[in-house]
């Protein structure tokens, strides 16, 4: 009789723990799945539904922005790749994690700064980084960041066709194009390489667009008859009166070194290098069919109601604007990027934001969204507030900080800079002795033509915005020593 009666217990226990285990199974998939696909060198307005380019189609960019939420006004914390890259993993400022170069020895202190993949893995998420990491060039296992259950990547910016990758450790040679690679590899792990009832964190993080612009086959030459349409605001009639002597040197573009002291520069005919900015558009049309093709297979698994999606680009590009083209400085085009995310249960269709959002608060958005705790390094806010348009929020951030430092593009590129941006106005500080700064009145001037720096009716202006940004460097911790963790890491007598 006891032993029946202990066999009746042992199943009614047995019973209780499947349903117990089943039903943590259920709770673990109610989290949300994040996927997050990062471009490279997308302008902010390269996009169908700007306008700016009226022959360009995205149209599952446009399915994103239509069924999820546009932030107007997202910037990163600094505009070349891999500091962007590593702020997005870690919440912070390049000038914390410590790669503010593109550069071959540096990774971000992953020890103090970790990514947000480690506190996902913790609680239960499988994780999954695929596509450009642009940082440090390690090879085999140690090229596989910390945070991620599957890896497939590779050193530096990669290649177009038959890129070499790095596949769990694994180095070969890939046959194809790298977009549709990436877009192929991120499908096989999401229907044969994860654990169907984990949540997940997936990042597809593309090659495309950077230069060289190499459009797939099947979309090179796709917009060889269309005309470029000239910047908005005509900043591509930029002259320079007033502007800083760096920007003209910048705007002699490949010689710089014949440059000679002049106060304008005669505008250049447009359009300018409107061969490499067709290339560039013609590579979103591989990229727009990947948006697709994810977003087919999340259907089929019946995870895409329940997948937070993000889309964004590591930094801007100018496309002409002030005569420019790359990235790097403090103007609009460059710092600035697209940023959607759809998120059906608790974003609303078509919806839109003109708060001011950076890169660094992507990691505590992710977190939040989890259900994970904010660690107290992360300089970033998470953006949940914001996916409630009908709710107005007071507290959100009204100006930021963004910084340059001069890196192997100099002095093509720029002086090192810090910069403070509100909804009025921007100051850019050059640090140059010899040279002036930068002060915009972005609502009357949104194209940053008219530098007020030395007019007496902005005086007080200057001084607040100067005040604000010491303000945002104590905030922030700012530390003006760059190489501080460059010093570290890049082996004696090497150079990037």
């Amino acid at each position: 009789m006891k032993k029946i009666k202990f066999t009746k217990a042992l199943i009614m226990g047995l019973a209780c723990f499947s349903l117990m285990t089943s039903c943590q199974k259920k709770e673990e998939k109610k989290r949300p799945n994040f996927l997050f696909i990062l471009i490279d060198d997308q302008p902010y307005d390269a996009l169908q539904s700007s306008n700016r380019y009226p022959f360009l189609k995205t149209p599952n960019m446009q399915r994103l922005q239509d069924e999820g939420m546009t932030f107007k006004n997202f910037f990163v914390t600094q505009s070349i790749c891999s500091p962007s890259r590593a702020s997005f993993l870690t919440g912070v400022y390049p000038h914390i994690h410590g790669v503010n170069q593109n550069n071959k020895y540096v990774d971000p202190d992953w020890k103090d700064y970790e990514p947000y993949s480690v506190y996902l893995q913790q609680a239960g998420y499988q994780t999954a980084h695929i596509g450009k990491i642009h940082m440090a060039h390690f090879h085999g296992k140690k090229h596989i960041r910390p945070g991620f259950d599957y890896w497939y990547s590779f050193i530096g910016q990669g290649e177009y066709f038959d890129p070499k990758v790095n596949d769990n450790g694994k180095e070969y040679q890939e046959k194809g194009y790298i977009t549709d690679i990436l877009t192929e590899k991120a499908v096989d792990w999401l229907e044969h390489k994860r654990d169907p009832n984990k949540p997940f964190s997936l990042n597809l993080w593309h090659k495309a667009v950077h230069e060289d612009h190499s459009p797939a086959p099947r979309h090179d030459g796709m917009y060889k008859n269309d005309s470029l349409p000239t910047p908005p605001y005509d900043t591509h009639l930029e002259n320079f009166a007033g502007k800083p002597e760096w920007q003209r040197i910048k705007a002699w573009d490949s010689k710089w070194k014949d440059y000679v002291h002049t106060d304008t520069i005669a505008p250049r005919p447009w359009p300018i290098k409107g061969y490499k900015f067709k290339k560039l558009l013609e590579c979103l049309g591989a990229v727009d069919e990947s948006v697709g093709r994810i977003l087919a297979e999340l259907d089929k698994l019946g995870e895409l109601e329940n997948t937070v999606i993000i889309y964004s680009s590591d930094n801007g590009y100018f496309m002409g604007e002030h005569t420019y083209w790359d990235k790097r400085i403090a103007y609009e085009p460059s710092m600035r990027i697209p940023m959607i995310i759809r998120y059906p249960k608790m974003i609303k269709p078509h919806t839109s934001t003109d708060k001011l959002g950076l890169n660094i608060d992507i990691a505590p958005t992710i977190l939040d969204l989890a259900g994970i705790e904010k660690p107290d390094y992360m300089q970033g806010e998470s953006m949940v507030p914001l996916f409630d348009t009908t709710k107005e929020d007071n507290d959100w951030r009204k100006s930021f900080m963004f910084e340059y430092y001069v890196d192997d593009a100099y002095p093509y590129a720029g002086p090192n800079m810090l910069a403070i941006r509100t909804d009025k106005y921007k100051l850019v500080d050059d640090f140059l002795k010899d040279d002036i700064d930068e002060l915009y009145d972005l609502e009357n001037d949104p194209g940053e033509m008219h530098n007020l720096i030395n007019d007496p009716s902005y005086d007080e202006v200057e001084k607040e915005l100067r005040s604000k940004l010491d303000s945002l460097k104590v905030k922030y911790n700012y530390n003006p020593d760059r190489d501080w963790w460059l010093r570290t890491q890049i082996p004696k007598n090497k150079k990037d």
